[in-house]
């Protein structure tokens, strides 16, 4: 059956083959296989069979034969010449290739020639391509990672030659080709590879005078992850005792897996709520699975990811703390405001101003103005009353707790404030006064006691003692005497008693005395007197 088909295929390829004139005979050209069977025709013109049929390959006879049985070639059985002159060879082998002369005589000694020229082609065959660096996957599909160097080779063999060729057929193009040459193999090298490099490279093998050609695929597959960390959110419930955590990391391939879990350090792994392969997760979680100062994480897990460059998110929850004075005194007919700041909670709290014991809500309106600024939650009370005074509270709730502060208003009327203004006054005025008294007597200390000096003068008859030490004052050192040496160690002062009259002494004695006497007085000097201490 396999002979039958070869034969067809060789009778297929003659007729397929243009013919050209070669000193008057006819050259067919004609290709086979190594290991097919090839059948070189010579007397095609009618149904005479001829007697004798003589075959040269490149001027040398290789077989002779004639008559109505085959006569087979004692050298070698692959050689055979048919009954109407056809050469068959059995087993094509490369050394079969080339020009072969038929010589046939018909009946009535006429001679009929006839060339053909055979081609023995093989392959291609034995074709194989190598990529990588990369991983396979079970079902032979390649991975690699972006930013890496991949190198392509493609292998085949082809009798007489080949041509080989890289192609790639991805989501953006339809095989296109990419490199291409002669030869037993080609190379081809991507480097730092992006994700729009995946999809299907062809290594493509065609002898280029069979034109036969083999297509070797394979699937390529670009593995990346992006260099953001995951994005980590919560979402509030309707029930406050409730929280939903939200993560995601979107640009990844192939899609990452996602894991919450309680964060209890670096070689612990607490609790994992939730894990699934995913690019967004979610977990809902309540009061009982929260404490203060609970680190939950978020953490992907991808191939393209190297070791020691994980990504994650996180956070710690923490309660509310709402801050703000506990006390406040308003003036009745005035306007009072309240303000709390909470900025400690994570996830942030629901903060909200609430009314007496009960904790009643505070409906906003003209009374009542309800504002916030970022943490500060302020409550401002118009016109307010005895009717207002009480307990008021600010309300912070997340998910972990539930934490008040509470602020008591105490509303006066405007009366009891007249004797307290009048007293503060009273109280400024004589603080203020006697200020002012100290600090003049402060500033008029010298002149009061000078003025004491005089009037104790006056009681002693008017005697001055003025004290000079001799070791430091040199003015009078030419109006006294000099003083002797220290005595036992001890400085000697000179005490100069000077005789001052009062005013009223001296008028009288004035009117008393003669002009002479009054002269006499004037010069009058006392001596002076040496007092050692």
């Amino acid at each position: 059956m396999k002979i039958v088909a070869a034969v067809a295929l060789i009778h297929l390829c003659l007729s397929a083959t243009a013919a050209v004139s070669d000193n008057g005979s006819t050259e067919t050209a004609l290709e086979a296989a190594p290991g097919d069977i090839a059948v070189l025709p010579c007397y095609t013109v009618g149904n005479v069979t001829p007697t004798l049929t003589t075959w040269m390959k490149n001027g040398r006879e290789v077989i002779r034969g004639g008559g109505s049985s085959p006569s087979p070639s004692p050298a070698a059985q692959r050689l055979m010449v048919m009954h109407d002159g056809s050469l068959n060879i059995g087993w094509v082998t490369p050394g079969d290739e080339g020009s072969y002369l038929c010589s046939s005589t018909l009946p009535g000694n006429n001679t009929f020639h006839a060339r053909v020229r055979l081609q023995v082609t093989s392959g291609p065959e034995n074709v194989s391509v190598s990529i990588g660096p990369a991983h396979a996957l079970s079902n032979g599909t390649l991975i690699v990672y972006q930013g890496s160097t991949v190198s392509f080779n493609c292998s085949g063999s082809s009798y007489p030659s080949q041509q080989l060729t890289w192609a790639f057929r991805g989501a953006s193009s339809s095989n296109d080709s990419l490199v291409s040459g002669p030869g037993a193999w080609l190379d081809y090298r991507i480097e730092d590879i992006q994700p729009g490099a995946q999809g299907v490279y062809s290594c493509r093998a065609r002898n280029t005078v069979s034109h036969q050609a083999v297509n070797k695929s394979t699937q390529l597959l670009v593995y990346y992850a992006p260099e953001r960390h995951p994005e980590c959110m919560w979402s509030p419930a309707q029930d406050l005792s409730y929280i939903q955590f939200n993560c995601s990391w979107f640009g990844a391939y192939p899609t990452p897996t996602l894991s919450w879990e309680e964060d209890q350090g670096a070689h612990w792994q607490g609790r994992v709520y939730a894990t699934e392969v995913t690019d967004s997760l979610s977990v809902t979680l309540n009061r009982s699975q929260l404490s203060d100062g609970q680190t939950l994480r978020c953490t992907p897990r991808h191939q393209a990811l190297a070791s020691g460059k994980e990504k994650s998110c996180c956070f710690t929850l923490k309660p509310p703390y709402p801050e703000g004075e506990p006390m406040v005194t308003a003036l009745e007919a005035t306007s009072v405001t309240l303000i709390c700041t909470e900025a400690t909670s994570t996830p942030p709290a629901n903060t909200s101003w609430r009314k007496g014991l009960k904790q009643d809500n505070i409906v906003p309106g003209s009374k009542y103005v309800l504002s916030e600024e970022g943490p500060v939650y302020k409550l401002t009370i118009n016109n307010i009353s005895k009717d207002d005074e009480g307990v008021y509270f600010c309300r912070s709730e997340n998910p972990l707790a539930v934490s008040d502060l509470e602020v008591y208003i105490t509303v006066k009327a405007s009366s009891e404030y007249t004797g307290a203004i009048i007293g503060i006054f009273i109280a400024a005025l004589i603080v203020g006064s006697a200020v002012i008294i100290a600090k003049t007597v402060y500033s008029s200390r010298h002149r009061i006691c000078l003025g004491s000096g005089f009037g104790q003068m006056e009681e002693d008859r008017g005697d001055v003692l003025s004290l000079v030490e001799s070791d430091d004052e040199q003015i009078f050192q030419d109006a006294v005497p000099r003083l002797p040496p220290l005595v036992n160690g001890r400085h000697t002062t000179l005490v100069q008693i000077h005789r001052i009259p009062s005013s009223d002494h001296e008028d009288a004695e004035t009117a008393d005395t003669s002009p002479e006497q009054q002269e006499d007085t004037v010069q009058t000097e006392e001596p002076v007197e040496l007092v050692t201490f």
